[in-house]
């Protein structure tokens, strides 16, 4: 009975937290002068991405070094198969220059670093997490740069002229804190549920833990790509998984160094497989077509699929 409240719980705070932040998202950027794209990017970004960021501190902290990387490489891996495949199995999306030119080459680079920082010296130091840091602001300063709008469309301005720039923050706030929890109780009934069926505890923790912290993208994604938000719904897929690695391990690494533990360099090569086979997808008629989201989708199941093979 508590695992079922646990799941549907979970489910009810998600869906709704998702519609929360896109309307306020949406909203938002249009107050500020910024296009959606930038918002996805940044604000809804970093926000879906706070369960990664407490997951990874708190492992770092207990020292589960391997659990805190793992987190954020199994995130990256979910946003850029199953996120960005569901949204375009939804509905084909649009594909703004911006993300084809500048913010899928880097999410490539950072993955790339990341493997060679992990591969080369096995760990994760302070100086590589102030590195990242470092990177990270540079990316925010040039994002915004790079995506500041002219005059909003005006359909967009009809649609939220009523909504003041302290609604539009509030929508955002409250919409990331139930995907957070919603997030958070899904996974307790998902971990309970598995531990029921006897399911191992490295099966829960490279599956559903990082398949868990990325519910909020899957929502948020999902919800934006169904109102026809794409630009929405890629950035924030993109920007988040930029943000695993800047932020999340960034500001992990800052506060306590990690190993690389039992990742394995597959784990690592999928994720940066999986950025690197995202570009040609978006660059492919300037849109996501469903069949290229089913595809995404079934790249994901195989990495499951490896994954289960090498603990079995």
């Amino acid at each position: 009975m508590i695992i079922a409240l646990l799941l549907i719980g979970g489910l009810v705070l998600l869906c709704v937290g998702g519609d929360l932040l896109v309307r306020g998202a949406e909203s938002l950027a249009i107050r500020l002068g910024m296009t959606p794209l930038v918002i996805g990017l940044t604000v809804v970004a970093f926000g879906t991405s706070s369960p990664e960021l407490f997951i990874s501190i708190g492992a770092a902290l207990r020292e589960l070094d391997d659990v805190a990387i793992g987190n954020a490489v199994g995130s990256n891996i979910a946003n850029l198969t199953l996120v960005l495949g569901l949204a375009a199995w939804v509905y084909p999306i649009r594909v703004e220059t911006q993300v084809m030119k500048k913010d899928a080459p880097i999410l490539i680079l950072c993955s790339v670093a990341l493997c060679v920082m992990l591969l080369v010296s096995g760990m994760l130091t302070r100086g590589y997490g102030a590195l990242m840091v470092l990177a990270l602001a540079a990316y925010i300063f040039f994002c915004i740069r790079w995506g500041k709008s002219g005059d909003p469309e005006p359909a967009d301005c009809e649609s939220t002229a009523s909504r003041s720039l302290f609604l539009s923050t509030v929508l955002v706030v409250a919409g990331l804190a139930m995907l957070v929890y919603g997030a958070d109780f899904f996974v307790d009934g998902a971990v309970q549920l598995a531990r029921n069926f006897g399911i191992s505890e490295a099966v829960i923790s490279l599956t559903l833990v990082a398949l868990g912290t990325s519910l909020p993208e899957v929502a948020s994604t999902l919800i934006a790509s169904l109102k026809g938000k794409g630009d929405l719904a890629i950035g924030n897929a993109v920007g988040s998984s930029i943000f695993n690695i800047l932020a999340i391990l960034g500001l992990t690494s800052l506060i306590a160094p990690l190993s690389i533990g039992n990742i394995s360099w597959v784990d690592l090569a999928f994720m940066t497989l999986a950025a690197i086979i995202v570009l040609p997808i978006l660059y492919t008629e300037e849109k996501m077509t469903r069949l290229e989201g089913v595809f995404l989708v079934f790249c994901y199941f195989a990495y499951l699929s490896l994954v289960a093979y090498r603990i079995s």
